[in-house]
């Protein structure tokens, strides 16, 4: 078992707790890990003269922005998976990007948020990273207390109207015994980015070196570990860069929105 992973008698095993403890301040580390049982989620915010667009781009790249929900403008309540929680509050980091630049990554958005925001809450992989631990397969970054490895890659997302970018991968070193088993494992939850979209050489990617992650933190690679990438929701942040909005707001990377959906309402087959 994961040194990560959580008992189900400490706070960071509820959803409310973990949210609690964001909304505090107490909770400045990534949520790998935390609350097992239950879905956590990307968060991409804009105004909404550019949210239908995004909301077409999320329909159109369903693998790396599977949708789980999206707030009224000007509400920071997610009703369908976190009915009274705050996004302007509940997540441990944020960053803001301004004309595709990142400009800061504050605890709270509080003093950011306006009438005409809208909030897009997408399905992260750590949501499946419980099962795979559950179906006996090494998670190495679990194992270290790290953030997952991200990566931008050379393939374009679907462009809907003026929302463009590249697609961004997470990473995780599988042995090549556990590989077939993690793709079945993994493709059971498409609503948190489901199966691998590449398995093998990370250069057809366009990832040059693995050891420099553009997010999250170095991978940890055992001898006789496959790499396998998964479509990733730090996707959105790449968008930013690419498209340079106004105003985006996301988690800062590996610092999710912990959700109340179990983790088994969302399995499929």
């Amino acid at each position: 078992m994961s040194t990560l992973m959580v008992n189900a008698t400490d706070p960071r095993a509820v959803p409310a707790a973990v949210r609690a403890l964001a909304r505090s301040g107490e909770l400045d580390h990534h949520t790998a890990g935390m609350a097992a049982g239950y879905a956590q989620a990307n968060l991409a915010i804009l105004p909404r003269a550019l949210a239908y667009e995004f909301l077409l781009f999320c329909q159109r790249n369903p693998k790396p922005c599977p949708l789980l929900d999206v707030t009224d403008a000007g509400s920071p309540e997610p009703r369908l998976v976190a009915p009274g929680a705050d996004l302007r509050t509940d997540l441990p980091r944020y960053r803001v990007y301004r004309h595709g630049v990142l400009v800061d990554e504050p605890t709270d958005i509080v003093r950011l948020w306006r009438d005409d925001l809208v909030a897009f809450l997408l399905g992260c992989s750590y949501t499946f990273e419980a099962p795979m631990v559950e179906a006996g397969i090494a998670v190495r970054h679990l194992d270290c207390g790290r953030n997952v490895p991200m990566y931008r890659t050379n393939r374009a997302c679907v462009p809907a109207g003026r929302i463009a970018g590249p697609l961004v991968v997470s990473f995780r070193a599988i042995p090549a015994t556990q590989v077939a088993r993690a793709v079945q494992v993994t493709s059971r939850f498409p609503a948190v980015h489901g199966a691998p979209v590449h398995i093998g050489d990370p250069e057809s990617l366009g990832i040059r070196d693995l050891a420099s992650p553009d997010w999250g933190d170095p991978p940890v690679i055992e001898p006789g570990d496959v790499p396998v990438f998964w479509a990733c929701g730090v996707t959105p942040q790449a968008v930013a860069m690419t498209i340079k909005p106004e105003l985006m707001i996301t988690h800062s990377p590996g610092y999710m929105f912990v959700t109340d959906v179990p983790i088994a309402s969302l399995a499929v087959g």
